[in-house]
């Protein structure tokens, strides 16, 4: 995909180089040779701001569909008459759904751009969260349902292309600010669903719809964007011409591979987190109420974590040591849950949750491996399609092991010998390499 498949959202087009800032990396962008200046005048001036505020909003709403139905969940069995196979199903469709939506997004944003494709994202979202409740049947629960996962899908993989093509020289606070809006979109949908919805009187469904609120403004910055940016993009096409890249076959990349490897395990490990750990603390006698606490916590350090992790990968060359640091991190608190759950639960839930930052730091690494916003956009797109394909079997696989042994002894040393290959290809996938340069 050419630079110029991109001009809906970009600030400028082509290539660029960059003056460095040690505090997080390149800072400044300017043209290369040939090309045009990014947008000046007063829009350039608060276009950038409302694209700031466009990754915050769409951030928070990438979670909050997810969560929310799984603090009510179930309630909405009862009200559906939905069978425990079809409930199970639905725990299982969102990283199916990433997968197999995630994937069309660079073609959609070849023809339309991504600023259009994250704006009907979150269209889809609204969408989908409000009608949902009120489809009348599983089936059409489950086919709005799918219609909301699609919008995150997209927006997911093409993230990281906003940020690239925006804010080349700030790849590590702009990754941070959205990593740690999506873990707070996440938490907030995830303690907030059940009081709101008792405040609003009770009804599962108008506790689900009311997160169409949210999403729905989130419309709104990007609108202003697409825009604006095609009038610009229009009059930077008359006045520079922009050379065409050299194509990037990702499946070519040994580090394209190692970051889709990567990617996948964490995200192996974050969802058996989220649907397991609290089990494991009640069957080791902790009450429920504060298991449902210690996940929280869990997923409460992924909000300054995220914004502080990303701009410490900016400044290595090799982002390995965050990778092994994290891992373990995940292996201590494998090994506390193993030995002692209850004794040590809090220092486990913390633990837990500062292993569970592999995901900004996925996603820092995303933007650093590629030299240009069409490579990001790719690569995006392969390593977290392959990713959220690979972690689909691991937390069915967990639920297996243990119904099947009684216990959590098998389950929780399938989880620490999963962070063993995730550290390793984290490393590999840290090196300080560009997809363009293997394919």
């Amino acid at each position: 995909m050419a630079d110029d498949d991109l001009a809906t959202l970009g600030p400028a087009a082509g290539p660029r180089t960059t003056s460095t800032d040690p505090a997080d990396g390149p800072q400044h962008p300017q043209p290369g040779p040939g090309h045009a200046a990014p947008a000046a005048g007063p829009a350039g001036r608060w276009l950038p701001r409302l694209v700031i505020a466009g990754l915050v909003l769409a951030a928070l709403n990438l979670r909050p569909a997810i969560t929310s139905l799984g603090a009510l969940l179930e309630e909405v069995r009862a009200g559906l008459g939905m069978s425990g196979t079809v409930a199970g199903l639905l725990t299982s469709v969102p990283a199916l759904c990433f997968a197999a939506f995630g994937i069309a997004a660079p073609r959609l944003a070849r023809r339309w751009g991504p600023g259009a494709i994250v704006c009907a994202g979150m269209a889809a979202i609204t969408v989908g969260v409000v009608a949902r409740p009120y489809l009348g049947g599983t089936g059409g629960f489950l086919a709005a349902s799918a219609l909301a996962l699609a919008g995150i899908a997209v927006s997911n993989v093409l993230m990281p292309v906003v940020i690239k093509s925006w804010f080349p020289g700030r790849v590590g606070s702009m990754t941070g600010l959205y990593s740690m809006a999506l873990a707070l979109g996440t938490s907030l949908a995830a303690a907030l669903t059940v009081p709101m919805t008792e405040a609003l009187g009770g009804s599962w469904r108008t506790g689900l719809a009311v997160w169409g609120a949210l999403a729905a403004v989130a419309v709104l910055p990007w609108l202003v964007v697409v825009r604006q940016r095609r009038a610009l993009a229009g009059a930077a096409a008359s006045t520079a011409a922009r050379p065409p890249e050299a194509p990037v076959r990702i499946t070519s990349s040994p580090t394209a591979w190692a970051l889709a490897v990567f990617f996948g395990l964490q995200a192996t490990a974050a969802y058996i987190t989220m649907g397991w750990m609290p089990q494991i603390f009640r069957d080791a006698g902790v009450s429920a109420g504060t298991a449902g606490v210690l996940l929280a916590v869990t997923m409460a350090m992924g909000v300054p974590l995220s914004f502080v992790l990303p701009r410490l990968a900016t400044r290595m060359r090799h982002q390995g040591p965050l990778v092994v640091l994290l891992g373990l991190c995940g292996l201590a608190g494998y090994t506390g849950l193993w030995l002692a759950p209850a004794a040590g639960a809090w220092a486990w839930a913390l633990l837990m949750g500062v292993s569970n930052c592999a995901f900004p730091l996925a996603l820092t690494m995303i933007g650093m491996r590629s030299t240009s916003s069409a490579g990001v956009v790719k690569l995006s797109a392969f390593a977290q399609s392959v990713g959220y394909l690979i972690s689909i079997p691991g937390p069915l696989l967990v639920g297996t092991l243990y119904q099947h042994s009684g216990g959590w002894g098998l389950p929780i040393a399938l989880m620490a010998g999963l962070m063993v290959p995730q550290i390793a290809v984290g490393v590999l996938a840290g090196r300080d390499r560009r997809i363009e340069d293997e394919a």
